[in-house]
């Protein structure tokens, strides 16, 4: 059963809030609140209909970083932090957000990318406080997978706009999957797959935006668990190393060669630097696998 069977099954296939046309950016109509948001978040969530968290859910798609970003975003994490959200409404949110983040995104940009980044504070308060089956779990680990691996908006923040930052978004889903000790093995290697992709990703553009950090967090926290061997690492490892594509073959002599180069020690820099001031020799195992990439880049 693929990861909409299994939603669908479970009451989770919402549509995306009809405020959210595909042309443009979502209308937000939610009422931003005067006073601070972390009381606000205490007496909205409590009392809110669904009709309410679907106009909050527009809002992760307005223009308006202010509205985006510092109203919208920060009240859905003050809520699922505080667990201020009823499990009818936790189930509720991760069928909207999943339905917004497998939805084609907007002309701007902006709503993919924010309703990711919601969705994993979703994935963080199952981490803190189980409320999803496994089948859930593993659901959940594909859409993240899947949304990480087809981002193509490689724009992080741009000034009078504000952030998008899809594979960095992307990266956080995965970030908290990856600590969940209900994570299957098999999904653990869906993470895996899914950071590859974005690890230097085909194109010339170039991380500037602390993706590779991003990127390298899962994998370090993936790294704790016992049953991924050092054969397999090294493997996943070797697969990052420079191949046979044209991009490789003269890098210093294109755009789409030098972002390579670039990404792909920006990523192995920062596992190698965190892996190797690591206390867990779990961890630490990946340091000369960070290095052997370092030194395979051209």
């Amino acid at each position: 059963m693929n990861r909409f069977a299994i939603l669908a099954a479970a009451g989770l296939m919402l549509a995306v809030p009809a405020a959210m046309g595909r042309e443009g950016s979502a209308a937000c109509t939610a009422a931003r609140p005067a006073g601070d948001l972390k009381s606000h978040a205490a007496s909205f969530f409590p009392k809110a209909s669904n009709a309410d968290l679907d106009a909050l859910a527009a809002c992760l798609g307005d223009r308006d970083p202010a509205v985006r970003d510092d109203f919208a975003f920060t009240l859905w994490s003050e809520g699922l932090r505080s667990q201020y959200l009823t499990p009818a409404q936790m189930r509720y949110t991760l069928g909207l957000l999943t339905r917004m983040v497998v939805a084609p995104d907007d002309t701007a940009g902006f709503r993919q990318p924010f309703a990711a980044l919601t969705l994993s504070e979703v994935a963080r308060a199952d981490r803190i406080e189980a409320f999803l089956t496994e089948a859930e779990l593993h659901a959940l680990t594909e859409t993240g997978a899947a949304y990480l691996r087809g981002v193509r908006d490689y724009r992080g923040f741009v000034a009078g706009e504000g952030w998008r930052h899809g594979v960095a978004h992307g990266a956080d889903i995965l970030l908290q999957l990856a600590l969940n000790p209900r994570l299957s093995r098999a999904d653990a290697d869906l993470i895996l797959g899914a950071v590859a992709v974005q690890v230097a990703p085909p194109g010339s553009h170039a991380y500037v935006h602390g993706e590779a950090r991003r990127l390298a967090r899962p994998v370090l926290f993936l790294a704790k668990r016992p049953d991924i061997e050092d054969a397999a690492w090294a493997a996943w490892f070797q697969s990052l190393h420079p191949d046979d594509a044209s991009r490789w073959q003269a890098p210093y002599s294109s755009e789409a060669g030098l972002a390579a180069i670039h990404n792909s020690s920006a990523f192995g820099d920062a596992i190698y630097v965190a892996a190797s001031e690591s206390q867990d020799p779990q961890v630490r195992r990946l340091a000369p696998l960070a290095a052997g990439l370092l030194k395979a880049l051209p």
